[in-house]
Parts: C-alpha cells; sequence; structure tokens
C-alpha cells in the first residue's frame, strides 16, 4: 500500500506551497507498523463517507490523504473544522511518521 499526505492552507500556506507530498510504501514499514496503518486506512473509509457540515475557520488546514492498493486509488479530503475522529487518528500517525524521517 502506498499512502500520500498533502497539506494545503493554514498559516503557512506559502511556505507549503512548493514541498511535496509526503509518500509512505508499507513495503518499508515493520509488519506491525504496516498492519496499524492498514487498520487506521480502513477504518476512515466509513468514516469519511458520512456527510459533514461544510465548517470555516480562519487559516484552517485542509488534508488530502491518497491511498494506492491493489491497483485502486482511494482519496481522503478533510479539514480542520470538519475531521472526523477516524481521520484525525490516521492524519496523527503519518505525521509522527513523517516527523521521525
Amino acid at each position: 500500500m502506498r499512502v500520500t499526505l498533502a497539506t494545503h492552507g493554514g498559516q503557512a500556506a506559502a511556505i507549503r506551497l512548493r514541498l511535496p507530498p509526503e509518500v509512505l510504501d508499507t513495503d518499508t514499514l515493520p509488519t506491525d507498523a504496516a498492519a496499524e496503518l492498514a487498520e487506521l486506512v480502513a477504518a476512515v473509509g466509513p468514516a469519511v463517507e458520512k456527510e459533514r457540515p461544510p465548517g470555516r475557520a480562519r487559516d484552517a488546514m485542509s488534508y488530502m490523504i491518497t491511498v494506492e492498493k491493489d491497483g485502486r486509488t482511494t482519496v481522503l479530503t478533510q479539514s480542520d473544522t470538519t475531521m472526523t475522529p477516524e481521520f484525525a487518528a490516521l492524519l496523527g500517525w503519518l505525521e509522527r511518521h513523517f516527523a521521525q524521517r
């Protein structure tokens, strides 16, 4: 599985504008970490499909997580104001992983 994280907006939007998205291939992870990531991704799918009321906030961030698995691509998009707990858990896991690089 390949997971890509792109962030948009926020106070540092101009700085992030030219940065490429973060990319993670689960083949490079230890087995337990890859399994944990797969569980988080699976939990987000149904949660993201639920209707969430639009929110507005000055300098809010939006996040796009692209998951490529078995020839299928799924794009998950949420923002600081509409984020489900499941999406937040996946985002937090990815951010912690990318910070360790």
